[in-house]
């Protein structure tokens, strides 16, 4: 008899499997905010969780609009079973401009967290971006980002409470 490799394992009780309860299309609600607790929009989002690579990867493309514009993103979720480290990369038209960004972090007790940076000649000192993805069951998830000042000092970004879409 054959082990059970480390990923069909992840898939089965781990990291991998929590990836996967997401797959599937969303409805949810967006808050953006610019200035620490200062609500700067609220709009609908369409997201859509896609397997990749026989269930190694999630992929995460989401539509929305931001003070009435249109944008659009997506991300790619995986757990490193090597390194035992969350990875996600990260581009959008409102936020990234042109850059990727790329984070890892860890698993939470429902959900992973990740941290990235952005910076840029303008913005000589780094700023941190920490991406919360919390699984609160099946049919609903949250995410969520916060701005990390380069002094440390941290503040909710975006949020967007998602439910299931049942076809």
């Amino acid at each position: 008899m054959m082990s059970k490799s480390k990923l069909e394992i992840s898939k089965e009780s781990g990291p991998h499997l929590r990836l996967a309860s997401l797959a599937g299309n969303w409805d949810g609600n967006t808050r953006t905010w610019f200035e620490k607790d200062v609500l700067a929009d609220e709009s609908p989002m369409r997201g859509k969780m896609i397997l990749l690579m026989d269930g190694r990867f999630l992929a995460y493309e989401y539509t929305g609009k931001i003070n009435g514009k249109p944008f659009e993103g997506r991300m790619v979720w995986a757990y490193d079973l090597e390194n035992q480290q969350c990875q996600c990369s990260w581009i959008d038209t409102f936020h990234m401009g042109s850059a990727i960004m790329y984070s890892v972090g860890n698993e939470t007790g429902n959900g992973f967290s990740v941290l990235g940076s952005y910076g840029s000649p303008q913005m000589p000192e780094k700023w941190g971006w920490r991406t919360e993805l919390e699984i609160i069951n099946s049919d609903q998830f949250i995410i969520r980002a916060f701005n990390i000042s380069p002094e440390g000092e941290s503040a909710k970004a975006t949020e967007t409470i998602y439910h299931r879409i049942t076809m």
